[in-house]
């Protein structure tokens, strides 16, 4: 058992080291992601004001809200969506190149939101998901974030494993699950490394292994297989939104929105996807929660026509593998949960850059008195490498 350990633990100091600058890289971006969403909807309408009509009037037809946008930017909008509070604009969206805001009183176009936002945060994300590199270059920083990704979830393992004491007794357990006052240097690393990991190992080990489901489709088929699913195949990319006028005649959208608002008592948001075609239905993504919630979200499809229902996809008609995928994409960025969700999330992921440095370090340490002992004295090593 002491042999296994100690394999344990030059596997851990080994992936440590290799994969520490990357996973503090994305340890630190993941924090400055935390609230992403919340503060680029501020950024986005904090100058934006939406005052409903004293008599409580309805929002102005749909392709009226879409002549409204589509006069303030080129292009073909591919999504439009309304928010139950009445003081919040329609936001028409063109993909990722950006979204319109628009007034549902009176139809006035007021503004794409913050550019300033929203840029600074697409460079966080870039160097989240591929270490900041360029497009061409991309495949090769998505590969190295996966596998430093795999390497810290086998740090969180591993780091478990070795957190637990040798000998089960309070003062054990105590030193290596609370701070302690008055360390400095190593035994305060060391103190910090394990009450951290200690405290941050659940949310850990759930962000750490969600990103993996999402970087890598066998641990996405794996996700179904555990359940025994078979995987469904990768979806095709998206066709490019072509530059053509909507297809759907004036007036038949309104009372599929109509519709569509019915069917779900208690909705926050519901997305119309454009451009709906004639002979096609008119889908709608219709949601209850804070729009990263797939329990509180559901998907329905309405015939232009009739209006009749075609399809209507809540969250509890998915299969299980579906489910837990879905669960899976917004655990990583603790969304799922809500707000609360959102916080555990970011502090894990504070904790992990404390817990990068403290493993660094307590490896450089180590290292350093390695070299002593094979004759080298650090003092003459420094003055070596002043000179």
């Amino acid at each position: 058992m002491r042999q296994f350990r100690q394999i344990v633990f030059w596997c851990h100091l080994l992936a440590g080291a290799f994969a520490g600058s990357v996973v503090l890289v994305m340890s630190a971006t993941g924090v400055l992601l935390t609230f992403e969403r919340q503060i680029t909807a501020w950024a986005d309408t904090r100058a934006y004001h939406v005052t409903p009509p004293l008599a409580g009037g309805a929002r102005l037809p749909v392709m009226r809200l879409l002549a409204a946008a589509r006069a303030t930017r080129e292009g073909t909008p591919t999504t439009l969506t309304v928010r139950a509070d009445p003081t919040a604009p329609v936001e028409v969206g063109y993909g990722r190149e950006g979204t319109v805001f628009v007034d549902p009183y009176t139809g006035d176009a007021l503004g794409e939101g913050s550019a300033t936002a929203r840029r600074f945060f697409r460079v966080v994300t870039d160097w989240h998901r591929w270490l900041g590199t360029s497009d061409e270059h991309r495949s090769l920083g998505r590969a190295i974030t996966g596998a430093c990704n795999l390497a810290f979830l086998f740090l969180v393992v591993s780091g478990v494993y070795l957190w637990m004491p040798r000998r089960w007794t309070r003062a054990r357990v105590r030193g290596v699950a609370w701070f302690r006052r008055g360390l400095s240097g190593k035994a305060r690393d060391f103190n910090w490394h394990n009450t951290i990991g200690l405290w941050s190992a659940l949310p850990l080990l759930i962000v750490v292994a969600s990103a993996t489901v999402i970087s890598y489709p066998w641990a996405t088929n794996l996700v179904y297989r555990a359940v025994g699913e078979r995987p469904p195949p990768r979806p095709a990319p998206p066709a490019p939104a072509g530059a053509s006028d909507l297809a759907t005649p004036a007036g038949r959208l309104d009372p599929l929105l109509a519709r569509a608002e019915r069917q779900l008592p208690g909705w926050r948001t519901i997305q119309l996807q454009l451009p709906a075609l004639t002979e096609g239905p008119a889908t709608f993504t219709i949601d209850a929660g804070s729009g990263r919630q797939p329990q509180k979200r559901a998907q329905l499809a309405l015939d232009q026509r009739s209006g009749e229902v075609l399809r209507w996809e809540p969250f509890a008609s998915q299969t299980r593998g579906r489910q837990i995928r879905a669960v899976l994409r917004f655990a990583h960025t603790g969304e799922v949960a809500g707000a609360v969700g959102q916080l555990v999330a970011g502090l894990a992921s504070l904790g992990a850059v404390v817990l990068v440095y403290t493993g660094l370090a307590l490896a450089l340490r180590r290292f350093r008195a390695w070299r002593a002992r094979q004759g080298v004295p650090v003092e003459v090593e420094e003055e070596a490498e002043a000179a």
